[in-house]
């Protein structure tokens, strides 16, 4: 089969969504599909189309069900369509009228979904695989790992505020991985790096240096006011490394409600304390790094194939792949 995956992202800004697509590319040709990832749908013929992005992807999705009135059309719901533009813009509710299935990346995202549209809703967890070879932390401080592109919906500097208010003793280091997606941003991390000694802003690295950097951490700092999901999570819990999160349904879906790691979303103070606690309290440091190990299955690669190779077949068996 012929399949055309839609990202929005720029091939020179490694972000979720470009993560997502290498990923998904790899996944369905290894299922004997044909993939052509494409920022935009350019009127070629395929047997399928895959779009990331609602509300971004729209005038591909447009264009695909003007052409292909009944050729299959997945539409994938990123945090900005599920958390913000559904209510806001009306391009991303056309999206999910014109879809043949949605996906979201986590169960709590399944609730956002307007009702009329949940039962051509199925739910993919992000996979990662797994680091090879060991990846020890760091002995002499206690290295915590913020990865993600500098934006607002990341509150990317959470991390760095809350470092200023750790106590002196503290051997708690942040490194910052991610672009700096405008001049503002990049300031301010570059502002951080010079004037906090606990901060370290390593800019944007290959996907490969990151994943063993993240594996090579005690511990992942999740900040973001907005997450569909999180890619960054799945390669913390394929590694068994805990993470601290933003409560935010994109990581609580996930996590888990009972999950002991959160903080209130842009609160520094209450982040500071939960790092603090995670560095000098060894039992709560395991109980997190318990919890995440045993939600390692959730995303392993497997699942993750199988949930696609299963979402195909209910929709060959349906007929709506010809």
């Amino acid at each position: 089969m012929r399949i055309r995956l839609i990202t929005p992202s720029p091939k020179a800004v490694l972000d979720g969504n470009r993560v997502t697509a290498r990923r998904w590319a790899r996944i369905l040709r290894d299922l004997d599909h044909q993939v052509i990832v494409q920022n935009q749908y350019d009127g070629d013929s395929c047997h399928l189309l895959i779009a990331l992005h609602a509300f971004k992807s729209f005038e591909s999705v447009r264009q695909f069900r003007e052409h292909h009135l009944k050729k299959p059309l997945i539409v994938v719901l990123t945090g900005t369509d599920l958390y913000r533009d559904l209510g806001q813009r009306s391009q991303t509710r056309c999206s999910l009228k014109l879809a043949t299935r949605l996906i979201v990346l986590q169960k709590q995202a399944f609730a956002e979904v307007p009702e009329p549209f949940r039962e051509k809703t199925r739910v993919i967890y992000q996979s990662a695989e797994p680091v090879k070879g060991e990846q020890a932390p760091p002995k002499r401080y206690f290295r915590v790992c913020v990865v993600g592109n500098l934006r607002p919906e990341k509150d990317p500097f959470r991390g760095a505020l809350a470092s200023h208010q750790l106590a002196v003793g503290s051997r708690i280091r942040i490194l910052q991985v991610g672009q700096a997606l405008s001049r503002e941003m990049e300031k301010r991390a570059l502002h951080e790096n010079r004037t906090n000694p606990r901060y370290r802003w390593l800019g944007s690295l290959p996907h490969g240096r990151t994943r063993r950097l993240v594996a090579g951490s005690h511990l992942v700092a999740l900040t973001s006011r907005m997450e569909g999901s999180s890619n960054v999570l799945s390669e913390a819990l394929i590694s068994s490394v805990p993470v601290v999160a933003s409560r935010i349904p994109g990581l609580v879906g996930t996590l888990g409600e009972n999950y002991q790691g959160y903080f209130p979303v842009g609160d520094t103070k209450a982040l500071a304390r939960l790092l603090r606690r995670t560095e000098m309290d060894r039992e709560f440091y395991q109980q997190l790094k318990a919890h995440c190990t045993r939600l390692a299955p959730l995303v392993h690669p497997q699942r993750e194939r199988a949930s696609w190779q299963r979402l195909l077949e209910e929709m060959w068996s349906k007929k709506e792949l010809l």
